[in-house]
């Protein structure tokens, strides 16, 4: 996102509006700090410049992708999928993406305020890699990858901040402690926040997966049980 300094009349407006706190203001003028901005085009969007003077103007590689994992509105092309997500794994009754046995796992990297970049990305990647997982095939991040075995991105690409990505790959049950105890690990190597999302079907005789399991994080109490309400796309 860009200022035009013929237009701007110093108004502060748009600087509550940045999630991630990009917008400066001097007597004269506002400006947007490149490093900073995700392209979330929030400000944009709130149209809360009165002169019109913010603008996003075309986008290049690598600068593109930012926009991809952080505008809401903007559709990745490897996934034609808007944001920076998938179908969510609560959909796997639907779609069948994890058979019985296999645990769902989904870092997702950054928030609004911090973001995150694809240095970091990459390094939660590598060390899943480790695992032999194999990253969903309908993922951004993994559509960046230059080598999906060993979970790296392309150089250029790394110092690249966006609002969040997603690394999400299936994983035998088993391995699960010891995949958690690896992100445990590379967690003091980041420079951001993440979230983990961890999920499995469950069970004809309704025991619940993880139960009894020794992971290195805490199971919340806001996990769910989805009813499988869709029609199946898929066959047992």
């Amino acid at each position: 996102m860009l200022v035009d300094e013929t237009k701007c009349v110093a108004c502060g407006n748009c600087i509550d509006y940045c999630p991630m706190n990009a917008i400066s203001l001097t007597a004269e003028c506002a400006a947007v700090d490149q490093a900073e901005c995700v392209e979330c085009g929030v400000c944009l969007r709130s149209e809360c410049c009165p002169t019109g003077a913010l603008y996003r103007p075309e986008l290049n590689y690598p600068r593109d992708i930012a926009c991809f994992f952080s505008d809401p509105e903007a559709t990745h092309p490897s996934t034609d999928v808007p944001g920076r997500g998938t179908e969510e794994m609560k959909t796997n009754e639907v779609t069948g993406r994890f058979p019985p046995g296999m645990a769902a796992i989904a870092i997702e990297l950054g928030r609004p305020g911090i973001g995150t970049r694809f240095t970091d990305v990459e390094k939660v990647a590598r060390a899943m890699a480790e695992f032999g997982v194999e990253f969903e095939p309908q993922n951004p991040v993994t559509a960046l990858m230059i080598d999906k075995r060993a979970g790296t991105l392309p150089d250029d690409l790394k110092p690249v901040k966006v609002l969040s990505a997603i690394v999400e790959f299936g994983a035998p049950l088993e391995k699960v402690p010891a995949i958690l105890q690896r992100l445990k690990e590379v967690e003091g190597e980041l420079e951001t926040v993440f979230s983990l999302d961890l999920a499995a079907r469950v069970p004809e005789d309704g025991s619940l997966p993880f139960a009894g399991l020794e992971l290195p994080y805490p199971l919340s109490i806001n996990g769910k049980t989805n009813v499988g309400l869709g029609k199946p796309r898929f066959r047992e």
